[in-house]
């Protein structure tokens, strides 16, 4: 009788072995197949593995497999390859890292009906490609110069340069060649304008798209495609990374800074870096892309000491010859007072493109009405019962929402705790700030973009066209509408509330907050119309506003790099962060505690454990949360301490319902 090994989506570091019945025979070709198997008293999918000669369990314990599903071909040995990086690198399963890369539809025990691929939206008219600007024909000659093989650019553009001309070139290379191309975006909202041109440019290329707004039966289906091979051009968030690919040969990273390529729950990687390893391994092409890049990208093309190496390449200007990036200004609010929480001088600026017919942007990344109610009498605050954070203040709709765990409570009419009735909102949020607007600008059309407003890809597709087509006049967004996007009639970029992130205790915040603020100023002037960005600020002359005054991205990374290698911070260590959470703080910091005991831990000296502590937000959803910082000098010498330090932690006693989990290369703290 034959044997399999099987991958099953458990957190278990093992395969499992099932018998082959004789009405099922398998061969090596067979091998990534999906299979239905028992476990327990339920049926599982799985991934056929391996074929055993034998097993340690004996024959007569082994279970036969139910079936094995025939209507995908095997899984390539190249995806094979990419989960097992995954499952080491990020110490994961490796059934795990498997399955949960696959689309649902091909998890479930009756998975949805296999269809032809469709077009997900309507072609626009094809058209000519514009004409190349010196730099993009430069950036490209010397892709086309480096020859087959891996090569890893970081193509750093200002905004509005024409990053994404650049990329539509090579795509048109790959598929010239007959390659398949992949192109991942950070959000959602990235890709229908990007889709749109993909399209337009390559209609008949066979384009789909991977994200999680597709249904579960449209998604399925486009993997399919770019498995099978009919679908020459991939467009995807994160998980797209996986999506086996039998021609690639082309991978872009757009906006590759954007902290939306790290999964945050689940298997904890970052897309970027998977996307690097894969094109390595395939031996192609990959471009990676941003006016902002992360620091970790920047200093792999510009420090020679940092092992992986990147071809810096450089878009100064604006692909428009009459568009000129925007003039930046800092409104001292030291010395101006605010009305509302907007300087006049923002205000005269509002009124000047109101006046000439165009649009303005004010920034805020704080969605909702207040940051908390209070009462001014006896003190109380709108605290979330189940997490130590606020309830946020959400007039339109009358309620109080905690944006972290969920939690939702009607707007009190008086005080619980005293019974007055005079509550007021602290703070403000984009909703706030829209009614603050309407009230000054009255006869101004006012569009509040922000996850309220623009819940679904639909919404935000209508808000998006409202914008387009001239219907608002002021823009009231959070850092949704900070890049990506080219709105020819926005003029001003109104920037609010940008200091708190000068001095969080996140050493990760100055890097963000530039890249935001230099993203969402890139909005203004993309077309003829000369661009503008007030920012107001308690601090006009912090380093950061200097060169984000200056566009002067590089500048502000090399100081911070440095500032990075004195401190020891990535990328001049590798960080790993284990988490805890129980209902008792107690037993979360008593688990970390006993995992940062073990006795072995001092045959690796170059790896360090810093004492567990709670987290910043440390109760979310009635669970108490701490965490343990591991670092080292040597990405290679933290990766051996993990492999062996992970058998420990799966031994440690713990209640059953403390959950823990080891994330590497975090990005939140």
């Amino acid at each position: 009788m034959q044997i399999v090994r099987v991958a099953l989506d458990l957190p278990l570091h093992r395969f499992f072995d099932y018998l082959v019945p004789e009405s099922e025979m398998v061969s090596a070709g067979d091998v990534g197949l999906r299979v239905r198997v028992p476990f327990g008293r339920q049926s599982k999918i799985g991934i056929l593995v391996e074929l055993a000669q034998a097993s340690d369990i004996p024959v007569a314990q082994l279970k036969s497999i139910e079936a094995v599903l025939r209507d995908l071909s095997p899984l390539p040995a190249d995806w094979f390859r990419l989960s097992e990086f995954c499952a080491a690198y990020y110490q994961v399963p490796l059934g795990e890292v498997m399955l949960t890369t696959l689309p649902a539809g091909l998890r479930r025990i009756h998975p949805p009906k296999a269809r032809g691929s469709r077009r997900l939206t309507k072609a626009p008219p094809p058209h000519d490609a514009p004409t190349l600007t010196a730099e993009q024909m430069s950036a490209l000659a010397t892709m086309a110069n480096a020859g087959p093989g891996f090569h890893a650019y970081l193509l750093h553009g200002v905004t509005g340069s024409g990053k994404t001309e650049v990329y539509l070139r090579l795509v048109e290379r790959a598929l010239a060649a007959g390659k398949q191309a992949l192109l991942l975006v950070p959000e959602i909202n990235l890709t229908p304008q990007l889709e749109a041109r993909v399209t337009a440019r390559f209609p008949t290329a066979g384009l789909v798209s991977l994200h999680s707004e597709l249904s579960e039966a449209a998604r399925t289906r486009n993997w399919r495609a770019a498995h099978e091979g009919t679908a020459r051009i991939v467009l995807g968030t994160r998980l797209a990374i996986f999506t086996p690919m039998p021609e690639l040969g082309l991978i872009i990273v757009d906006e590759e800074h954007d902290s939306s390529f790290k999964q945050q729950d689940g298997m904890r990687y970052s897309a970027r870096d998977v996307a690097v390893f894969r094109a390595l391994e395939r031996g192609v092409l990959i471009v990676l892309g941003s006016a902002t890049p992360s620091l970790e990208s920047w200093a792999n093309a510009t420090d020679g000491r940092i092992p992986a190496r990147y071809t810096l390449l450089t878009l100064r200007e604006r692909a428009v010859a009459s568009a000129r990036l925007p003039v930046v200004q800092r409104i001292d609010t030291r010395r101006e007072k605010l009305s509302d929480g907007l300087s006049g001088a923002l205000l005269l600026a509002i009124e000047k493109r109101l006046a000439r017919g165009e649009q303005s942007l004010i920034f805020l990344n704080r969605r909702g009405y207040a940051p908390v109610l209070a009462c001014t009498v006896c003190g109380w605050i709108s605290h979330c019962t189940r997490c130590a954070a606020n309830l946020v203040l959400h007039l339109a709709d009358g309620r109080l929402r905690c944006h972290h765990c969920g939690f939702e409570a009607h707007v009190p009419k008086a005080c619980p705790t005293c019974g007055n009735q005079d509550i007021q909102p602290f703070g403000r949020g984009t909703q706030r700030l829209e009614s603050i607007l309407a009230e000054r600008f009255p006869r101004a059309r006012l569009l509040r973009v922000d996850r309220d407003s623009a819940k679904s890809r639909k919404q935000w597709e209508i808000l998006v066209a409202k914008i387009y087509s001239g219907e608002a006049d002021i823009l009231v967004g959070t850092q949704m509408l900070a890049k990506g996007h080219d709105f020819p009639k926005l003029t001003l970029v109104g920037a609010l509330g940008a200091d708190a992130a000068l001095f969080a205790s996140d050493w990760r915040s100055p890097e963000r907050l530039f890249a935001q603020l230099m993203q969402v100023a890139g909005r203004a002037g993309r077309a003829e119309l000369p661009g503008e960005m007030l920012i107001q600020t308690q601090f006009p002359d912090h380093p950061l506003y200097a060169a984000l005054v200056r566009h002067d991205y590089p500048a502000f990374a090399d100081e911070q790099l440095k500032e990075r290698e004195q401190a020891g911070f990535p990328p001049y260590s590798s960080q790993a962060m284990l988490r805890a959470e129980a209902p008792q703080i107690a037993d979360a910091l008593a688990f970390l505690t006993t995992a940062r005991a073990w006795p072995e831990a001092v045959a690796h000296p170059a790896v360090t454990l810093y004492d567990p502590v709670p987290m910043r937000l440390a109760r979310r959803a009635n669970l108490e949360r701490a965490q343990l910082l591991i670092e080292s000098p040597s990405r290679r010498a933290l990766q051996a301490f993990l492999s062996a330090w992970c058998h420990l932690i799966n031994s440690i006693k713990a209640s059953s319902r403390l959950r823990w989990h080891l994330e590497v290369d975090p990005l939140e703290f």
